[in-house]
C-alpha cells in the first residue's frame, strides 16, 4: 500500500561559531555532512519537503523552565538561543498547521540541562526540547505531551525538568547506564510522587541492534503513548546509538532510525547526540527526514551495512524482553506504586549529588515537592555548587491548583537571602520570574 506522503519541515542550524573544541566530536561538521546529503538526495526540491530558517530565543523563553546561575545569559551563548530557536520554529510551523510535522536539526543539543544550571553538563548548557515544550504550551496553551527520547544517552536533564509534571510524558530509551554517561536512566527511576509512571525508562545493553529496538518500541513505547494519549510526541532524535559512533557501543542502523521514527510518527523532533559525522549522520538524518515525509527510505543504507553482522545475540534480545515486560508492568501498576510511596506524606524530600562534566562544576541539591492531587506540586530547590554559590529556587508548577500557588507565594516571600546568594521564584501558568 503507498503510504500518504506529509508536509515535513526543517529547520538547520550547524552553528557555525560554537564548538567546546575544533576536534571535539560535538563540532559544527556533525550537521554539514547532513546539509550536504539533504542536497545530494535532493530532498529540497521535493514538494512536501520545506526548509525554515530558525528564530531567536529569547531569555524568557529560557526562565520560563530553567533557573539558571547567576542568569541565564552567563550560561548561554548566541548559538544556544538560535539552536533553542530553531526548535521554536519548527513547533511553530506544526502548531499553525504550515507543515504537518518538522524536524530541528540545531546544535548546541541540550537534554543532559536539568532544571537548575551552574554550568554545561554532557555538552548541554540549556534543555532546547524543555524550552520549546513550554514556550507551546504559553503560547497554544496547555498540552499532553510526550518526550520519547531516542539519544543513546540517557536524557537526564529532561527527566529531572519533567520529574514531577504530570502532563509530560517522559520515555528514554538509550544503553544502560552503568556502560554509559550519565551513569543513570534505571527501571526504577519512574517519576515524582504527582508524576509516578510519567518517567519511563528503557536501557537496553551495549550492541544492541535495530531488532532490540524495534521490540521495545512496539512492546513498551507505543502501547503507553496509546494509552497516554498526548496532543504532541516530541521525538529527542539522538543518533549516537548508531554502530560506527566513535562513544558508544550500540548497533542501531540507519534503516532502524527511519523505520522507528515511521512507528512513532513525531510531531516534532529535534537533533541530539550523533558523532559519526560522516559514516552515519547522513544516512541516518536522510532517513529520518523521509519517513517523517512518508516517502521511501528502504534505499537509504550505509555503504557497509549488513544486518546480519549487526544483530545482537538471542541471550541479549532474551534479556531485552523481559526488562520490556517488567517496564510495561511497572507502568500498568502505577496507581498502586504511587500510593505506597506517597503514603500519608504531605512533602517528599529527595538529595541529589549533580557534576557538570563539561564545566568541572558539582552541585548539591535537596528538593522538596508538595503531595499534591491536583497537580504537579510546589517545588522548592535548595542548591549549592562548589564555586561557592548557593541558591534557593520556588517553582509553581503548570496548570497549578490554588493552594500550591499561594503555598508558593508565602514561601518566596519569607525566604530571605541571608545565606543564599539568590532566591528565586518561577510560575509558569502566569509566566512570572522574579530573583531577588
Amino acid at each position: 500500500m503507498t503510504k500518504k506522503q506529509k508536509k515535513t519541515g526543517l529547520v538547520f542550524f550547524p552553528a557555525f561559531d560554537w564548538a567546546i573544541s575544533p576536534t571535539h566530536p560535538e563540532r559544527e561538521e556533525r550537521l554539514l555532512y547532513t546539509q550536504d546529503q539533504v542536497i545530494e538526495e535532493g530532498l529540497l526540491d521535493a514538494d512536501n519537503i520545506v526548509e525554515f530558517k530558525p528564530g531567536l530565543a529569547t531569555t524568557e523563553d529560557i526562565n520560563r523552565i530553567h533557573i539558571c546561575v547567576p542568569d541565564a545569559m552567563h550560561v548561554v551563548t548566541e548559538s544556544h538561543l538560535i539552536s533553542a530557536g530553531g526548535a521554536i520554529t519548527a513547533a511553530d510551523k506544526v502548531l499553525k498547521r504550515e507543515v504537518d510535522n518538522a524536524f530541528a536539526l540545531v546544535r548546541p543539543p541540550g537534554h543532559h540541562a536539568m532544571r537548575v544550571v551552574h554550568g554545561a553538563r554532557g555538552f548541554c548548557n540549556v534543555n532546547i526540547e524543555a524550552i520549546m515544550i513550554e514556550y507551546i504550551r504559553k503560547v497554544y496553551g496547555p498540552k499532553r505531551v510526550a518526550v520519547v527520547d531516542t539519544d543513546c544517552h540517557h536524557g537526564d536533564g529532561t527527566q529531572d525538568i519533567y520529574w514531577h509534571d504530570p502532563n509530560t510524558l517522559f520515555i528514554s530509551i538509550h544503553q544502560d547506564g552503568r556502560t554509559l554517561y550519565p551513569g543513570s536512566g534505571f527501571h526504577d527511576e519512574f517519576g515524582g510522587p504527582n508524576a509516578l509512571g510519567m518517567t519511563v525508562n528503557i536501557p537496553l545493553p551495549p550492541r544492541t541492534s535495530d531488532r532490540g529496538f524495534l521490540y521495545v518500541l512496539d512492546q513498551v513505547i507505543l502501547p503507553i503513548l496509546d494509552e497516554f494519549k498526548p496532543d504532541l510526541i516530541i521525538n529527542s532524535a539522538g543518533q549516537d546509538n548508531h554502530y560506527t559512533d566513535p562513544i558508544t557501543n550500540m548497533r542501531f542502523s540507519a534503516q532502524g532510525y527511519a523505520t522507528l521514527n515511521d512507528r512513532l510518527s513525531p510531531d516534532i523532533a529535534v537533533l541530539e547526540g550523533g558523532y559519526s559525522i560522516e559514516k552515519a549522520l547522513p544516512y541516518v538524518n536522510v532517513g529520518i527526514i523521509l519517513a517523517m515525509a512518508g516517502m521511501d527510505y528502504s534505499h537509504v543504507k550505509e555503504p557497509d551495512y549488513d544486518p546480519l553482522s549487526l544483530r545482537e545475540s538471542d541471550e541479549i534480545l532474551r534479556k531485552i524482553e523481559k526488562d520490556a515486560a517488567e517496564i510495561f508492568r511497572m507502568w500498568k501498576k502505577r496507581d498502586t506504586l504511587k500510593a505506597k510511596l506517597v503514603g500519608d506524606a504531605q512533602y517528599i524530600r529527595r538529595r541529589k549529588s549533580i557534576f557538570y562534566d563539561t564545566d568541572g562544576i558539582s552541585e548539591q541539591q535537596e528538593e522538596t515537592v508538595r503531595i499534591c492531587e491536583d497537580c504537579g506540586g510546589l517545588v522548592t530547590i535548595d542548591s549549592m555548587a562548589d564555586t561557592g554559590v548557593r541558591i534557593f529556587a520556588v517553582i509553581v508548577p503548570g496548570q497549578n491548583c490554588p493552594a500550591c500557588r499561594q503555598a508558593g507565594e508565602e514561601v518566596f516571600k519569607k525566604t530571605g537571602k541571608g545565606k543564599y546568594q539568590q532566591v528565586f521564584f518561577q510560575d509558569r501558568d502566569r509566566d512570572i520570574f522574579i530573583t531577588k
